[in-house]
């Protein structure tokens, strides 16, 4: 739950971040030089997250350009996520990062993410060494 202190001086309301964790991952091309892509998740960061309330704009917005929005995390503000990442939950479930906005009016700087269904499921079991690979449709 999100509270108000008496010290910040713009009036800034304190995020916890107590729902859950998501790691990032970015998805590069790790197949030989003039070969077929092979897609591959490297990690990026790990952070922690509060579930967000789906909106429903934002809702029947995805809805309109063909894009099934399942889930929105605050998280700390980190440079390098980007739209193009890969969001992993602690439960398991895999999510394609569709929007970064910035969250203002908050203390520490946060940003929420727009998660969307993906098909494909990738292997994330050893990412962070970089030999996770990607497996077929799920």
């Amino acid at each position: 739950m999100s509270w108000k202190t008496p010290h910040r001086p713009k009036g800034e309301v304190t995020q916890a971040y107590n729902d859950g964790v998501v790691t990032v991952y970015a998805v590069t091309d790790a197949g030989p030089p003039g070969g077929l892509p092979v897609e591959k998740p490297v990690k990026k960061a790990v952070l922690r997250y509060e579930e967000r309330r789906l909106g429903l704009q934002r809702y029947y917005e995805g809805k309109q350009n063909q894009v099934e929005v399942e889930r929105v995390l605050r998280t700390p503000r980190r440079k390098g996520v980007s739209s193009q990442d890969l969001a992993v939950t602690e439960d398991g479930q895999q999510y394609r990062i569709d929007l970064v906005q910035s969250a203002t009016d908050v203390y520490p700087p946060s940003m929420d993410l727009t998660l969307t269904r993906i098909t494909q499921k990738y292997d994330v079991s050893n990412s962070n060494t970089g030999e996770g690979a990607a497996h077929g449709l799920a």
